[in-house]
C-alpha cells in the first residue's frame, strides 16, 4: 500500500501484518502521532463518503419562485403589465411593479429561512458524528471517524461501529456484523491470519470494514484505507438512492396545504364571479382589477410559508435540545417525543450517577470497606468484619482486586489533576481501588496478557488469560455476575490455601451477594484458575470451568440528585417510568423505590421469570411491573413489543450492542452518549450527551413545547388568512349593505386592493409566525397527558376557532370600513380611499392581536405577556411598516392608501382589538368548562 493513496496497492488480507505497518510507518504500540495524523488528514481528505455536490446558489434562489402560488403571482404581473400596455404605457405600472416587489420580498424570505433550516440541521449533524477509539502517542484515545486516517490503529470492542477499512492485528472472539456490506445475517469470527489466496468480501477475516459493526469481542488494527477508498465507498451511489419517508406531520401538512389550495382557489373564482355580478365590469381596467384580486386573494389565503417554517422551528428547537445534550437525529422524531407515554430507562448511568465506586469487598474471611468515591484513588481500606484475622481478610481482599484489575479493559487517565476513565466504568472502578491498595502502581503484580474472552451480555462474564512475566506462570482471571460465576467454581481461596467450595461455603458466597445487593450494592464476582503448561494458549469458553472462588465486590452507584424529580414530573404529566437493569432484583428494586419508580416492597421481575411468559401474558404484566431485573438485552425487545402492543409510545434506552435492535424497535431510541457504543448510537433517535434520565424527561418537555408551537403558529397563519378571504368573500357579497355600491367610484369598490392583500400577507405572516416558533412555554405542558399517536395537529375544535377568528376579523374590519364611508349601516363622511385604508389598517392590527391570542389554546394572553422578546420584535416591525405604508406618499401610491389622523388610528386600533377580547372571553369559556365540578355537586 502506498501511503500517499489511502487505498491498497495489493489487497491488504494477502500481506503480513508487520510487512504493511512498516510500510505505513507505523508502531503498532504506540500508533500515529498527533502531528503525523493531522499531516495525514491534511494529505488524504476526510474519512467521509462522497456527498451529493452542494445545489449552486443560483438554483436555490430560483427554487423560491418555482411554486404554483408564484406562479399565479407572475401572472398577476403580466395581467398588470398588459393593461398597462393597452392603456397606452402612461407613468409608472405600479400594479406590476408592488406585486414584483413582493415576489422577489417572499423568495428572499423563503431563501433565508430554508438557509437557517439546514444550518441548524448541518450543527446536528455534527453532534451526531460517529468516533473511534485510536491509539495515538502511545495512549488510547477517542477521535471522529472523520479524522482517521491510513496508519491509524483502531482499538475495537463490543459495539463500536468500524470507522475504516483495516487489516487486523490481534482480536479475541472478536466478531463483525458485516450485513451492510456482504448481506449476510449472521457476524462474522475475524482472525489476524494471512490469507492464503484471494477471498471475496465476506470471506476477508482478517479485515474489518468501514460501515460495520463489532457485535462480540475484541481487537487492534491498522487503518488501510479511508474515504471513498473503502469497500463501502465503492458503492456509496446505492445510499445515495435512499428514500426518506415522509414523517405524520409533513403529511398533515401537504394535505392542509392542497386543501386549502383547492379550497381558495375556488373561493378567489366565486368570489370574482360575485364582484362582476355586484359591480359589472366597465372596461379592461375593472377586468384587470378583478383577476388580481383573484390572484391576490388566493396566494395570501395559503400560507406557502408554512412547510419551511416549520423545519426551520423543528431545526432550533432541536439544537436548543442539544444544548441541554439530548440530540435528537431526526427533526421530525420530535413528534413522537411529545406522545411518549412510557420511558424504559436503564438503572446504572441514566437514573444513576455512573461513578462507579468499589466500597466493599467479602471474601471467605472477611468483610474490608474502602473509603473514597469517583475514579479519584484517594481512600483506605479497613477491615470492617474478620472471621479469621484482619491481615487474612486484607490479603483476600488484595486477590480479588489483583484479579479484577486483570480481567479488565479500561484505562485510568489523569490529566490537570482530574481522573476520567477509558472504557467501562465499573472495570475503572477495580482500577481504583488497586491503586487504593497497592500505591501508586498501575497493577498489583507484573503479569501480561496473551489471550482473552471478552464480556458478552449473554455470557455476563469475562475472562484474561495472562503470563505472569517472573515466574512464567499462566493464569486465567475472570470476573462476572456472582450467579454465574458460582455455578463455574469447584474451589475457595482461604488465605494462601485453595479449598473445596462446598455447600456450606456456597451459602455463605450466595449470603454475601444477597446482603450487598439489599443494601442496593452493584455486585461482581472475581475468580482465578491456574492453567497448566499442557493447556492451550488460545481461550474457549470451557476453559472458564473449575475456578476458584476469590470473593464478591459491593460497587455503590449513587441515585442523580435530579432523578427524583425527573420521575416525578414524568409521572405527573401521564409518562410512566420502569427501571430495565442487568442488576440483582434486590438491588435494582431498592434503587426503583428510592427513586419513586415504584412503591417500597414492589417487586421485580427477573429475565428468567421472563422467558416463562407468553406474549399475552406479558402483555398484561407490563401493565403492573416497573422493574425489571436481570435482563438480557433480547428482553427489552419483548418488553418494547408487549408495551406498544399495550398502546403505549415507548422511549427505550440503550448503550450495549445488542440494545440496538430493540432501540430500533421502539418509537424513541434512546443511545447513551457517553457509555453507549457507535452501534446503538446509530440505531437510536436521540442520543443523550450526558447518560442522564432528567434529560430525556427534559426533552419530552421541550418535545411538547416545539409541537406546541407548531399548533400556536398554524394556528395564526390560517386564522388570519381566513381572516383576509373572509373580509373580500363577504365585502364583495354585502357591498350594498356596507355602502361600496354607492362610494362614488368609476371603478370597482373593493373592500381591499390586490396589492392590500399582498400587503399584509408579506408583512403580518413570516416574522410572528417565525416567533411563535420559539416562544417559550406558556402553558405547563406537563400538567397534561401524552398526545395520542394518531391525533391531528389540526381537529375539528382547532378549525372552528380558525373559522370563528377569521369571521370576527372580517367583521371588524368591514365594520371600520363602513363607519367612515357615506352611507351603509354607519353613515360616514370619507371617501372610499379613506375608508378602505382604515379597514386595512384594522385588518393589520388584528392579524397582530391575533397573534397573542394564538399562544394558548385556554389561557390569557396576558399569562406570560413578555416573556418572548422576538414575538414583540416582530409585532413591532410589522405595526410600524403598516404605519409607513399610510403615510410615506411613495408607499401611498404603491398600495393605494390615505394618511389617516388620530382618530382614524383610534377607531381602527380599537376596532382590531375586538379579535383580542373577543377571544379572552372564548377561552374564559373554555377554561369554565374544564373545570373540574364540586365533590356533591349535582350533573
Amino acid at each position: 500500500m502506498a501511503v500517499g493513496t489511502g487505498s491498497a496497492t495489493q489487497d491488504p488480507s494477502l500481506r503480513e501484518a508487520r510487512s504493511l505497518l512498516a510500510e505505513l510507518e507505523v508502531d503498532p504500540g504506540r500508533g500515529l502521532t498527533a502531528d503525523e495524523a493531522r499531516a495525514r488528514l491534511a494529505r488524504h481528505g476526510p474519512n467521509e463518503l462522497r456527498s451529493a455536490p452542494p445545489v449552486p446558489l443560483w438554483r436555490k434562489v430560483l427554487a423560491q419562485f418555482q411554486d404554483p402560488l408564484i406562479y399565479l403571482l407572475l401572472a398577476g404581473i403580466v395581467i398588470s403589465l398588459g393593461a398597462w400596455a393597452a392603456e397606452g404605457a402612461r407613468g409608472v405600472p405600479v400594479d406590476a411593479l408592488v406585486i414584483g416587489i413582493v415576489v422577489v420580498a417572499n423568495a428572499v424570505l423563503g431563501y433565508v429561512q430554508e438557509a437557517k433550516a439546514a444550518d441548524a440541521v448541518a450543527a446536528l449533524a455534527v453532534l451526531t458524528a460517529a468516533n473511534s477509539t485510536v491509539l495515538r502517542d502511545g495512549r488510547l484515545t477517542t477521535v471522529p471517524s472523520a479524522e482517521l486516517v491510513p496508519g491509524d490503529v483502531l482499538a475495537l470492542a463490543e459495539g463500536d461501529a468500524v470507522g475504516a477499512d483495516a487489516r487486523l492485528l490481534s482480536a479475541a472472539a472478536l466478531r463483525v456484523q458485516e450485513a451492510s456490506l456482504t448481506g449476510e445475517s449472521e457476524a462474522e469470527l475475524k482472525d489476524p491470519a494471512v490469507l492464503p489466496a484471494p477471498a471475496a468480501l465476506g470471506d476477508r477475516s482478517n479485515m474489518v470494514f468501514k460501515g460495520t459493526a463489532v457485535a462480540q469481542g475484541v481487537g487492534r488494527a491498522v487503518v488501510t484505507a479511508t474515504g471513498m477508498a473503502t469497500e463501502v465507498g465503492a458503492i456509496a451511489g446505492m445510499l445515495e438512492s435512499t428514500r426518506i419517508e415522509p414523517s405524520p406531520l409533513q403529511k398533515e401538512i401537504a394535505a392542509v396545504s392542497r386543501s386549502l389550495g383547492l379550497g381558495v382557489v375556488a373561493i378567489a373564482v366565486v368570489v370574482m364571479g360575485a364582484v362582476v355580478l355586484v359591480h359589472g365590469v366597465r372596461g379592461v381596467q375593472d377586468l384587470v382589477t378583478v383577476l388580481l384580486l383573484g390572484v391576490s386573494l388566493a396566494v395570501a389565503a395559503v400560507p406557502e410559508g408554512m412547510p419551511a417554517i416549520i423545519s426551520l422551528v423543528l431545526a432550533i428547537g432541536v439544537r436548543a435540545m442539544a444544548r441541554r445534550q439530548a440530540v435528537v437525529k431526526d427533526l421530525h422524531s420530535v413528534e413522537t417525543l411529545g406522545a411518549a407515554s412510557v420511558i424504559c430507562s436503564d438503572k446504572t448511568g441514566t437514573l444513576t450517577r455512573n461513578e462507579m465506586t468499589l466500597k466493599r469487598l467479602v471474601t471467605p474471611s472477611g468483610t474490608v470497606e474502602l473509603s473514597g468515591a469517583g475514579y479519584s484513588p484517594e481512600g483506605e481500606a479497613t477491615v470492617v468484619e474478620a472471621r479469621s484475622g484482619a491481615e487474612q481478610a486484607l490479603q483476600e481482599a488484595r486477590g480479588v482486586l489483583v484479579g479484577g484489575a486483570r480481567a479488565n479493559n479500561a484505562q485510568l487517565n489523569q490529566a490537570a489533576g482530574v481522573w476520567t476513565v477509558q472504557g467501562d466504568p465499573t472495570e475503572a472502578a477495580f482500577l481504583t481501588a488497586v491503586h487504593k491498595l497497592y500505591g501508586a502502581a498501575d497493577r498489583a503484580d507484573d503479569f501480561a496478557r496473551t489471550a482473552e474472552l471478552p464480556f458478552t451480555s449473554e455470557r455476563k462474564m469475562m475472562s484474561a488469560l495472562e503470563i505472569e512475566t517472573d515466574t512464567g506462570r499462566r493464569y486465567l482471571f475472570t470476573k462476572g455476575a456472582p450467579d454465574v460465576l458460582l455455578s463455574r467454581c469447584s474451589g475457595v481461596r482461604v488465605g494462601d490455601a485453595v479449598e473445596p467450595f462446598d455447600e456450606v461455603r456456597r451459602r455463605e458466597a450466595a449470603a454475601a451477594v444477597e446482603e450487598l445487593s439489599a443494601q442496593a450494592f452493584r455486585t461482581l464476582a472475581v475468580a482465578v484458575r491456574r492453567v497448566h503448561d499442557h493447556e492451550p494458549g488460545d481461550l474457549g469458553e470451557a476453559a472458564e470451568q473449575d475456578l476458584v472462588w476469590l470473593g464478591v465486590v459491593g460497587i455503590i452507584d449513587p441515585p442523580r440528585e435530579e432523578a427524583a424529580a425527573a420521575v416525578a414530573e414524568a409521572h405527573s404529566a401521564g409518562v410512566r417510568t420502569i427501571m430495565i437493569t442487568g442488576d440483582h432484583p434486590t438491588t435494582a428494586a431498592r434503587i426503583a423505590a428510592v427513586l419513586g419508580i415504584v412503591p417500597p416492597g414492589s417487586p421485580a421481575l427477573t429475565g428468567a421469570e421472563l422467558d416463562g411468559l407468553t406474549d399475552e401474558e406479558l402483555r398484561e404484566a407490563v401493565r403492573g411491573v416497573s422493574v425489571f431485573a436481570r435482563v438480557a438485552p433480547a428482553h427489552k425487545l419483548r418488553i418494547v413489543a408487549a408495551l406498544q402492543a399495550d398502546g403505549s409510545v415507548v422511549a427505550m434506552t440503550g448503550d450495549g450492542v445488542n440494545d440496538a435492535p430493540a432501540l430500533k424497535a421502539a418509537d424513541i431510541g434512546v443511545a447513551m452518549g457517553i457509555t453507549g457504543t457507535e452501534v446503538t448510537k446509530e440505531a437510536g433517535r436521540m442520543i443523550l450527551g450526558d447518560d442522564n434520565y432528567a434529560t430525556i424527561v427534559a426533552a419530552i418537555r421541550q418535545g411538547r413545547v416545539i409541537f406546541e408551537n407548531i399548533k400556536k403558529f398554524l394556528r395564526y397563519l390560517l386564522s388570519s388568512n381566513m381572516g383576509e378571504v373572509a373580509t373580500v368573500f363577504l365585502g364583495v357579497v354585502l357591498a350594498g349593505v356596507l355602502g361600496l355600491t354607492d362610494a362614488g367610484t368609476d371603478g370597482i369598490a373593493l373592500p381591499l386592493l390586490a396589492t392590500q392583500i399582498l400587503w399584509i400577507n408579506l408583512v403580518t405572516d413570516s416574522g410572528p409566525a417565525l416567533a411563535m416558533g420559539v416562544d417559550p412555554e406558556v402553558d405547563d405542558v406537563m400538567a397534561r397527558p401524552p398526545r395520542r399517536p394518531h391525533e391531528r395537529i389540526l381537529d375539528r375544535r382547532m378549525w372552528a376557532r380558525i373559522g370563528l377568528v377569521g369571521l370576527v376579523m372580517a367583521a371588524v374590519t368591514l365594520l371600520t370600513i363602513d363607519i367612515f364611508l357615506p352611507g351603509g349601516l354607519v353613515p360616514g363622511q370619507d371617501s372610499l380611499e379613506v375608508a378602505r385604508t382604515a379597514g386595512f389598517t384594522t385588518l393589520v392590527f388584528a392579524q397582530l392581536f391575533n397573534a397573542l391570542n394564538s399562544r394558548s389554546d385556554l389561557s390569557s394572553a396576558f399569562h406570560r405577556m413578555f416573556v418572548n422578546p422576538w414575538l414583540w420584535g416582530a409585532l413591532t416591525l410589522a405595526a410600524a411598516l403598516q404605519v409607513l405604508v399610510v403615510h410615506v406618499p411613495v408607499l401611498q401610491v404603491a398600495f393605494g392608501t390615505q394618511p389617516l389622523d388620530l382618530a382614524h388610528w383610534a377607531v381602527a386600533v380599537g376596532m382590531a382589538s375586538i379579535v383580542l377580547w373577543a377571544e379572552e372571553l372564548a377561552k374564559l369559556v373554555r377554561r369554565s368548562a374544564r373545570r373540574p365540578r364540586p365533590a356533591g355537586a349535582s350533573a
